[in-house]
Order: C-alpha cells, then structure tokens, then sequence
C-alpha cells in the first residue's frame, strides 16, 4: 500500500516537472511556437508573384508557403530596373514587349537589364557541339553587292523601226523584196513605182531647166526667175524621196523616167509588207515596215522592292534560254515610270548589242544586275552572313564563340541586305566568331536549360506543394 502511494507520488512529480520545464522553454524561445507559419505564399510557376494568405493559380494550383528557415537563394529576391522585355514562362523562344499571357493563360515573366547583363554565356559539350554541326564565321569588312535578278523578252528597238511610204499617188509596177522577213541592206530597191504626178514633177524640172539655159543671155532678174523655178522642181522631187542617182541620171538623160525604185533607208529586216505588184497607193500608205535589229531590247519585271537598286546605264549580264551556253552584256537604258498593280514589278528596259543576229524578238531570257546595297560608296562594311542572325520579330540576335564551347548571345542593329550578308550597324566587331549554322538549335538548348534551371530553383518549395496536388490530379485521372 505505502509502495503504491510512493509510486503515484513520483508520477505526479515528474509530469509537473516536465510541463513547467516546458513552459519554461517557451518564454525562452517565443520563435518555437510559430516556427511552422509560413511567412508568406508565391506563385507554383512565377516565383515574382506573392500572397500573404493561401491562394490558388489560374491552373488551380496552391500556392507554395515560404518559411523563414528556408535559404535565402530559394527565395526569389523581387528584382528591379528597367525591363527589356518580356519572356515565355515556360522557356519558349519567345518574347513580347509589352506583358502577356500564354496559351495557358499564364503571365510572361519580365527579363530585367542587369538580369541579361548577368545571364552568362550558353555552354555546351564538344560532343553536342559535333552532333549538332554547329559552323562558325569570322566577322570582317566587305563590299557589299546585291544582285537583281529579273525575267522578260526580247523585243524589237522601236526607235529603229523604219516605214516606207510615198508622198505621192501611183501604182505598184514591181517588186523587189516580196517576203517579210527578209534582210534588206541601205540603199537596196524595194519596189517600182508609177505615177503621173511624179512623171509631171520630172517634165517641169526638165523644163525649167531648160528655160534657164535659155535665158543666159537675158536680164539678170530673168536669169534669177529661171534658176528659182529649176531648183523649186528639183527641190519637189527631192521631197518626193527620189535618190540622187535617179536625180542624176533624169539630168544627164533629159528625158522623164516612166518608172522610179523606192529604196531601203536602212539595214534591217522586213517586218512587215503589206505592198503588192499591181495595187494602187496614196500618198502616206504604209508599203514596207522594216526594222534595224543590230540592237534589241530586254524588256524585264523588277519587283517594286528591287526598283531602287536599278539606275541608268547599269551593266546588265543577259542569260538567253536559246542559248544556255552564252553569257550576254548590257546596260540599262530606261526604266518605266509606271507599275504594274497586278504583278508589283516596273519595266526595265535593257539595251543589248546584236551584231551576229543572234538575239531574236520574243526569245525569253533572264537579267541579272549587280547593285550597291543602297548604299552612298563601295566603301567595306562590317557584315554578318544571312544564317547567322535569328529574327524573333522584335530584335535580331547573334550567338558569338568566346570559347571551347562558350557561346553568347548579342542583340545586333542591321542594315540593308546585300549578297548573302546583312550590314552590321551596332552589336558586333571585326574579329568576332559567330554561329552561322545550328544557331537556332543552339538558342532551343539555351531557353530549355534557362526552364529546367528555373524548376531546379525551386525544387524545394515545389516539393512541398507536390503531395496537396498529386492526389487531386490522380482523382481527375481516374
């Protein structure tokens, strides 16, 4: 009985030892009570955004308590300065200058200044560099040329077409030239012609002509009357286009001819013929049109963006589909001043010597002209190859080698596109080594990893919020 007593005694004893240490312990570490309050909430997916009580995401998901015993690297520090612009949340590549939201109806993340300026170099092993094939190009000054390249076809010199026509009314006695297309050289007779009107301008010539013989002895104003109507007749058949030596021999012979030739003013080909042997003509009626083809025209689209590259007297190198083997040489001779609503383009015109008639109306062929890319001199610029640059849309980056597999992203300034390359205004320097193929492979790397490093960050925190979401995502699943 005492044993059971002492027993219950000591119990008593020690449970009232141990609840005052106890409370003792609590004034002493006041921090010990609420050590499991969070001291604030942050967003599973953007650390940026915070609560101070329990919320949910647009994906429904909890937010992740922070506590106070947790390090400070797990904490995203809020950042400041100026924001460039504004990323993907999940690493895409890609970027918007004002905020958005994604497909899922997440907040872009905004990319600070000293965060780019502190974002590093993008490292990647030789192995991967091998098998992504990754090729590298030394920036250096060059002339920059752009070659314009434009189709059309061969087309007649309209300024070498020459008409055969008569001053006078007559008939078709012969013809000497009764095919179109036939070469015909200067000076060549053409066709007979018979007229009374010209058998009558013959006859007062020879008339007048002969009045003034006569009057040699007369006065001097009746000398002067004669030689003034002789030279009116021969200055109306002169009119008349009847050549010289038809002139001459009408002189010597004294006698009227019945028939006289119409010659060729030019060489060229007959192009078209509507005179035969027998038909009646007026005067102005079309008899020959023949045309000079020992230089032709190329007639070509340029698209309305190309137009400023195309100046007066340009070299032109003409490619002929007749004859693949042959490289032709030119310069431009006028440039239209209209544009084709329907195609964008404006006429070209270029001019190409003909000497060995190769060059025939209609013949398809294609222009190639080599313009400065807009530029004030031929001075070298500093210029970047076409491949080497990625375009998001709002700015144009290039992936500079600092090393063994140390690669870094510039935002560069461009200038005109010329010749496979793009003028380099601001961003590079002669000397630099740049990433001319497998860049966009290597910037897809980069944005993945910049992902995976921000989930790694985090790891902590999300792994808190994993069970209180696992089995409200394997409920769903069921």
């Amino acid at each position: 009985m005492i044993r059971t007593v002492l027993a219950g005694l000591i119990l008593i004893l020690g449970l009232s030892l141990g609840f005052w240490a106890g409370h003792l312990n609590v004034q002493q570490n006041p921090a010990a009570v609420d050590e499991k309050k969070p001291l604030y909430y942050r967003h599973p997916m953007n650390p940026q955004v915070t609560s101070t009580t329990p919320a949910k995401d647009e994906m429904n998901m909890d937010y992740v308590p922070v506590y106070a015993e947790q390090p400070t690297s797990a904490v995203s520090s809020p950042k400041s300065g100026k924001i460039l612009y504004y990323r993907h949340p999940m690493g895409a590549a890609d970027t918007s200058p004002a905020p958005k939201k994604d497909e899922m109806g997440m907040d872009y993340l905004p990319v600070y200044e000293k965060e780019l300026a502190n974002s590093g170099q993008i490292q990647i092993s030789p192995e991967k560099i091998q098998k992504l094939g990754v090729k590298t190009e030394t920036i250096v000054k060059r002339t920059l040329t752009r070659n314009i390249r434009a189709l059309g076809s061969i087309q007649i010199d309209e300024q070498r077409v020459h008409a055969v026509t008569p001053k006078f009314e007559g008939w078709v006695q012969r013809l000497y030239v009764n095919a179109t297309g036939q070469a015909v050289k200067r000076g060549q007779p053409l066709l007979e012609v018979y007229s009374p009107e010209l058998m009558t301008a013959q006859q007062e010539y020879l008339i007048a002509r002969q009045g003034q013989q006569a009057l040699q002895q007369g006065s001097a104003q009746a000398r002067g009357t004669a030689e003034q109507l002789t030279d009116n007749a021969l200055q109306r058949l002169h009119y008349w286009d009847i050549a010289p030596a038809q002139l001459q021999r009408l002189q010597i012979q004294r006698q009227p001819l019945d028939t006289l030739p119409l010659l060729s003013p030019v060489n060229g080909v007959v192009l078209d013929k509507p005179a035969q042997e027998g038909m009646r003509f007026m005067p102005g009626e079309l008899l020959f049109r023949i045309v000079d083809l020992s230089t032709v025209w190329l007639l070509v689209d340029v698209f309305e963006q190309d137009i400023g590259g195309v100046r007066l007297g340009q070299v032109a190198q003409v490619h002929i589909n007749a004859y693949p083997d042959r490289l032709f040489s030119g310069k431009v001779g006028f440039i239209y001043p209209t544009l084709t609503p329907e195609t964008r383009t404006v006429k070209v015109r270029v001019e190409l010597p003909n000497d060995e008639g190769l060059l025939k109306p209609g013949l398809y062929g294609s222009v190639t002209l080599a313009a400065l890319a807009a530029l004030a001199d031929k001075d070298a610029r500093l210029a970047v190859p076409d491949s080497a640059v990625i375009d998001s849309g709002v700015r144009q980056i290039v992936l500079v080698q600092r090393g063994e597999g140390r690669f870094e992203p510039h935002v560069v300034k461009l200038g005109r596109q010329a010749d496979g390359y793009w003028e380099v205004l601001g961003g590079l320097d002669a000397g630099d080594e740049v990433v001319t193929h497998a860049n966009f492979l290597i910037d897809a790397e980069s944005n993945l990893k910049s992902a995976l490093d921000g989930f790694d960050t985090h790891g902590a925190d999300a792994g808190q919020a994993i069970p209180e979401a696992t089995p409200q995502l394997q409920r769903g699943g069921r």
